[in-house]
């Protein structure tokens, strides 16, 4: 046989696997684009709760309380709840010196995040809360941010997602790329989803869930993904969340590669996980015409653009070889283009400055170190893979869950 033939099958098999990702994300790009729809509504009354899950985090905790405590205060109608889950240093004590209502749950053999907003929720249940926030323990939110949420609230939203973004991205070229990730990830594809008006799911961190969807949808998801995983509940009870573009919460990323292989282990992996558990399901109830699964199955599907980017460059190089038809080449580049302007389309959106452009040089080797960790994200998508916790940056150890 020819080899330029095997090679160009090869490249072609390459672009297949690729193609679905790439309209997935160049429709989410076109949408994310256009001007957000507006809607006026009297903003949610009633008490709120900050909800703040922490593990261990002593050293940071205090960061955190005294931003959402000043939100608190400028709303007038809302609570500080940390819950100080499985901990072995005092993040509970220093918590409650930070004027926060402490909720402490012991369980070794039950950690991780589901598990302590679950606790949270049905202790919480007596009170008089119509809404709860969730926010990480690394994370601060920007002025306004609660009012942002009532609003939307109000508008009739059951599930609402803030902007996520980074708060310490001009700290190291890691979390500067990891920034302008998100910037596509948690803020243009939200956006995409909430112009098509599609549920735009759950990224783990800023969403506010009314009281009547927890006691419809109670909280029980527990895996490493577990927004994800009850992003999947609520849409089975035809709850939609929706995006509020005008709230923003800023969460640390880790600044060494020890950290963020950790992470991205724990985020990637968990996503393997989902797909192979719910992945025929969702695409079995797609085939019966059930639509609202297509986008979360769609969203499953598309791999990390780290790995969809080498996928198109190897098909690049392979049609780039002798022998090989002018349209394999043309056809990748066409979708390498289509990421490119995803990425680009992500900064204005996110309000990142323009010099964020020149982490585009920083790829290949970036690429490199998320294929040299691909052992640790296969390793996580383990359906009995534990929780792990990110270990945290030497100048705030312990700030987040």
């Amino acid at each position: 046989m020819n080899p330029a033939i095997v090679i160009e099958v090869l490249a072609w098999v390459l672009l297949a696997f690729a193609l679905p990702g790439t309209l997935y994300l160049a429709m989410l790009t076109i949408a994310g684009v256009l001007p957000s729809r507006g809607r006026e509504a009297k903003p949610l009354a009633g008490r709120l709760a900050f909800v703040i899950p922490a593990h261990n985090e002593s050293a940071g905790i205090a960061r955190t309380l005294d931003n959402l405590r000043a939100e608190a205060a400028r709303d007038r109608a809302t609570d500080v709840i940390v819950v100080a889950d499985n901990c072995s240093d005092d993040t509970a004590a220093k918590a409650q010196a930070c004027g926060a209502r402490v909720l402490v749950r012991h369980d070794p053999e039950k950690r991780g995040k589901g598990y302590a907003l679950h606790h949270a929720f049905e202790t919480l249940r007596r009170d008089d809360h119509v809404a709860y926030v969730i926010v990480d323990a690394d994370s601060q939110v920007d002025p306004g941010f609660i009012s942002a949420i009532r609003r939307h609230l109000g508008a009739g939203a059951m599930a609402v997602q803030a902007r996520y973004t980074v708060l310490n991205g001009d700290e190291t070229p890691r979390t500067r790329i990891a920034e302008l990730a998100l910037a596509g990830w948690n803020v243009l594809r939200p956006r995409g989803r909430e112009r098509l008006r599609l549920s735009v799911g759950l990224l783990g961190n800023g969403f506010a869930l009314r009281r009547h969807v927890i006691d419809v949808v109670p909280y029980t998801a527990t895996s490493v993904v577990e927004d994800f995983e009850y992003h999947l509940a609520l849409i089975e009870a035809d709850i939609a969340v929706r995006f509020a573009d005008d709230a923003t919460v800023r969460g640390e990323m880790p600044t060494n590669a020890a950290a963020a292989s950790s992470q991205q282990a724990r985020w990637e992996g968990g996503r393997l996980q989902m797909l192979r558990s719910h992945g025929a399901r969702l695409g079995a109830r797609v085939l019966r015409g059930d639509w609202r699964y297509i986008d979360p199955l769609a969203d499953l599907l598309l791999p990390p653009l780290a790995y969809l980017v080498a996928l198109l460059v190897s098909a690049l190089a392979l049609g780039l070889l002798p022998g090989v038809s002018a349209a394999t080449p043309l056809t990748a580049s066409l979708m390498t283009a289509v990421i490119a302007a995803h990425v680009v389309s992500a900064i204005p959106i996110a309000g990142l400055p323009w010099r964020r452009l020149w982490l585009l040089a920083r790829v290949p080797g970036y690429l490199t170190w998320k294929l040299l960790h691909l052992g640790g994200v296969l390793h996580s998508a383990r359906h009995d893979a534990p929780w792990v916790r990110t270990a945290r940056n030497a100048s705030s150890e312990g700030a987040s869950s």
